[in-house]
């Protein structure tokens, strides 16, 4: 990342913080406003819908294609972010991957606590596949919590014995909600994007007295074994580096056929700002591209 780059990412954060001191709503408020602050491309097309009761969004670039679907697990530490927040960056998905994308409005805590966002996230899935579509023709990716989220669903999936999807992407994933992992620590000065505290917080927001080892709750600590081809994207300055990293050893060890991705420099979930970094751009187009292969 350029110096200016960065200096532009700062400068948006620090005018658009979706932090404390502010409260739970205008937290939201602010995080919904990147679909203000970016725009879409002319041709997108955003659809308001609804799969086996799971509200949500269908994004889908001029070019995506109708028969293949990417279910899109958004982060926002299971508190905030929805379909409004992360619309911008399904459409980059969309176009770089050729698939329509939805993105499930699931439920937030701490309202609606564990497990609630992951029996939205099976249920959104398993209305794709009622609605016509092959399991070899959809994927699942997600970021931050959304990337923790797509590994339990995933796991959730094979426990039930539903047909698995053809690949899955995790970007910047939170996976050990215990926070045992020491980049929450050492990364903390690094990563302008999530502190340990709000970890902290949002954890147990989100866990409402569950033991943080769960492992649907925190997919750090489930079985792996049996999941589809996996992509791991992380930026070596996140606080979460550690989290993505266990990740990629356990699924390998399980398995798994992963490929990670490690970006010089790049804060949490940068994808975010792609409009305004090549290295989100570049990101993205590396996930379209991977997403591509196991569905073509």
């Amino acid at each position: 990342m350029s110096v200016k780059d960065r200096e532009a990412v700062l400068a948006f954060l620090a005018q658009n913080a979706v932090t404390q001191p502010l409260g739970m709503a205008e937290q939201r408020a602010r995080l919904d406003g990147l679909a203000v602050f970016f725009p879409l491309h002319d041709g997108t097309e955003v659809e308001a819908a609804q799969i086996n009761g799971v509200k949500g969004e269908w994004v889908r670039a001029r070019r995506a294609h109708s028969d293949a679907a990417l279910l899109y697990l958004h982060g926002g530490g299971y508190v905030m972010g929805s379909p409004a927040s992360h619309r911008h960056l399904a459409a980059a998905i969309s176009e770089m991957s050729m698939l329509s994308v939805f993105v499930p409005d699931y439920r937030l805590a701490p309202e609606h606590p564990f497990p609630a966002a992951l029996e939205d996230a099976v249920a959104a899935y398993e209305g794709l596949l009622s609605s016509g579509l092959a399991a070899d023709r959809v994927a699942i990716a997600g970021d931050s919590a959304g990337g923790g989220l797509t590994i339990a669903t995933l796991a959730a999936l094979r426990d039930r014995k539903i047909a698995l999807p053809a690949a899955a992407a995790a970007i910047s994933p939170w996976t050990d909600l215990s926070l045992g992992e020491a980049s929450h620590r050492t990364r903390a000065a690094r990563d302008p994007m999530v502190t340990a505290e709000d970890l902290g917080k949002m954890a147990a927001d989100y866990l409402a007295g569950v033991d943080p080892k769960t492992p649907l709750a925190s997919p750090h600590f489930a079985d792996l074994t049996g999941l589809p081809p996996l992509l791991i994207q992380v930026g070596t300055e996140e606080v979460l580096y550690d989290d993505a990293v266990a990740l990629a050893s356990r699924a390998e060890a399980a398995g798994v056929e992963v490929s990670v991705e490690y970006w010089g420099g790049m804060m949490h979930v940068w994808h975010i700002f792609h409009p305004m970094l090549a290295e989100g751009r570049d990101a993205v187009a590396h996930l379209g591209a991977y997403l591509r292969r196991h569905i073509e």
